[in-house]
């Protein structure tokens, strides 16, 4: 099964993470499908960049956005490019 879910990438200490599309069962920064967005946490106000068109594509498609992924799309409605 298909999941929507952050992948760590960034330094130790200055996490920042992509929002990827792959597999359930693979590991958290293992391959990807296809990347759709971008969150950075340690900026204020956070900065998450998300490929809307793409996130609804994959969810057309079968693929489970995670707990965390849905929160993401829920407090940033307008943004649409990355």
């Amino acid at each position: 099964m298909l999941k929507i879910r952050l992948a760590r990438v960034g330094a130790k200490k200055k996490p920042s993470y992509r929002v990827v599309v792959m597999e359930d069962w693979r590991a958290r920064d293992s391959r990807c499908v296809e990347i759709v967005g971008q969150y950075n946490p340690v900026v204020t106000p956070a900065e998450v960049k998300l490929n809307r068109d793409r996130i609804e594509h994959w969810i057309a498609q079968g693929a489970q956005p995670t707990d965390v992924v849905k929160r993401l799309l829920k407090s940033n409605p307008v943004q649409a490019t990355a």
